[in-house]
């Protein structure tokens, strides 16, 4: 988790807890505003889990369109629907097999896949489109949202049973305006890194452009 910067009372417990959770194969719901660093924990988690030698999958539910996303999540079998490719295609769950799938913005999800996720994730199989068996698959998965799924459930448009199979370990990430304590850490670890890049000798930051961002809401 070094590559996680924060020395804040938050994160430290944050990564206390998410180093401990990672030795189980229980099912994480990291929760957190866009660019707190989701994905960034997910792949900390998977790196320090027992599975670490196996393949860790991410999946953008928001970035796929709705109408690929299935196949994309699940596979298809060959001759599955017009245009599919002749030899079929594996799903991010059996790519992911013994290792981690990282599911991002579940809450963008359709309804409609929310229940073939559930059946995964209730009996660790998967129906590829077009398959008459499902298929078994051994694989940990990290979920992960910026919306209030809570409020979703409530407006029917997220299912409350898969909420609370994904539930399982909560984790959030507290946003920079309430840990402001890390921002000076994270800026010099943003200056190192593109300093080196860029090859720039660049020392640090003007005290009145820290300011600036110690207050920016």
């Amino acid at each position: 988790f070094e590559n996680i910067e924060g020395k804040s009372e938050a994160m430290q417990t944050l990564k206390k807890r998410a180093k401990i959770v990672s030795q189980s194969n229980s099912t994480i719901l990291i929760t957190g505003e866009s660019g707190t660093g989701k994905s960034l924990l997910a792949s900390s988690i998977h790196k320090e889990s027992p599975r670490k030698d196996m393949p860790f999958i991410s999946v953008n539910c928001a970035a796929i369109p709705e109408t690929l996303l299935e196949s994309e999540l699940f596979g298809y079998e060959k001759g599955a629907f017009t245009g599919a490719d002749k030899n079929g295609k594996l799903g991010k769950f059996q790519l992911a097999d013994k290792g981690t799938i990282f599911l991002d913005e579940i809450g963008d999800m359709p309804m409609h896949l929310q229940v073939k996720l559930l059946t995964c994730l209730q009996n660790r199989q998967i129906d590829p489109i077009g398959s008459s068996k499902p298929v078994d698959v051994d694989v940990r998965i990290i979920a992960a949202t910026n919306n209030d799924l809570e409020k979703l459930v409530r407006e029917n448009q997220f299912r409350e049973d898969l909420y609370f199979r994904l539930n399982v370990i909560p984790l959030s990430i507290p946003p920079l305006r309430e840990r402001p304590e890390d921002i000076a850490i994270m800026i010099d670890h943003t200056i190192n890194k593109y300093s080196a890049l860029l090859q720039k000798e660049i020392s640090g930051i003007d005290q009145h452009a820290l300011d600036i961002l110690l207050s920016y809401s």
